[in-house]
């Protein structure tokens, strides 16, 4: 792992669920570079599985996707006892408030509008 200017993150490993892979490997590069262990799943059910099977510090959902969308997902992980203390941040091309603020009621930390800049990724996860 690469290490991070200053103290080291309370998050090591961070869970990304989109399903276009563009979007996976571009967060993926994004937060490998600043130091971050990643682990994809192209699915809200796999995100689920693998939240359960990994214990990412950190999980990154997509709002729109196949299989489990990312507003059931974050909904059936904060349910979960296994990862409901995981903290959540939607990745979304949805802008409206009204979508972040059902993520926010639903559980999620944090709201990232596509198109973002690295800077902005990194510091969201930063202020968690």
């Amino acid at each position: 792992m690469l290490s991070v200017q200053g103290n080291p993150p309370t998050i090591h490993k961070v869970l990304i669920a989109d399903d276009s892979g563009t979007e996976r490997l571009n967060l993926k590069q994004i937060l490998e570079s600043a130091g971050y262990v990643v682990i994809t799943a192209s699915s809200g059910n796999e995100a689920k599985a693998l939240a359960e099977a990994q214990s990412p510090d950190l999980i990154m959902l997509d709002i729109i996707m196949e299989d489990g969308d990312g507003y059931q997902t974050c909904r059936a992980l904060k349910r979960n006892p296994v990862t409901q203390a995981i903290p959540v941040i939607m990745v979304s091309s949805k802008s409206n408030p009204v979508d972040k603020q059902w993520a926010q009621k639903l559980g999620a930390n944090a709201y990232i509008v596509k198109p973002y800049k690295d800077e902005d990724v990194l510091q969201q996860i930063a202020a968690l």
